[in-house]
């Protein structure tokens, strides 16, 4: 499918890839996760120095490693496998989507659901006049 947004995996950039594929476009780099992060890491110290600064807690606070990056990465499911490590996005059906989101769950993934206004991307116009039928392992066809 050509027409749906699909970011290779490169590095641990498992955050970026998840996030680029989910929007369907190059949104995020490295540098501009790592800038929010650290902007987030900046935030929590003040809210956490509100407190005091002397306090036992905001030293523990201040000893943890940042809790906004992880180099473990996370992927994203939609309709579509968008897993990062995969060569391109995997039709996902209506009758396996729940057997899948349990297997992964049952495996120890985290699993998110977005919600609220995406940006619109060329693959959702296409789905929404075309069908995607799973032929085999590999192929995925339209169908009018």
């Amino acid at each position: 499918m050509d027409s749906i947004f699909h970011e290779k995996q490169e590095g641990s950039l498992c955050a970026q890839h998840c996030l680029n594929n989910l929007l369907q476009g190059e949104y995020f780099t490295p540098v501009d996760l790592s800038s929010i992060a650290h902007q987030l890491d900046e935030e929590e110290r003040m809210r956490m120095a509100e407190g005091g600064m002397a306090s036992e807690e905001y030293r523990t606070f201040l000893q943890q490693p940042s809790g906004n990056m992880d180099d473990s990465g996370f992927f994203s499911i939609q309709w579509f496998n968008l897993n990062s490590l995969l060569t391109g996005p995997e039709l996902i059906s209506d009758t396996y989507l729940a057997l899948f989101l349990a297997q992964l769950q049952q495996e120890g993934y985290s699993i998110f659901v977005i919600r609220g206004n995406l940006p619109e991307c060329e693959a959702e116009h296409i789905l929404g006049i075309m069908r995607v039928q799973q032929c085999s392992d590999e192929q995925q066809v339209l169908r009018v």
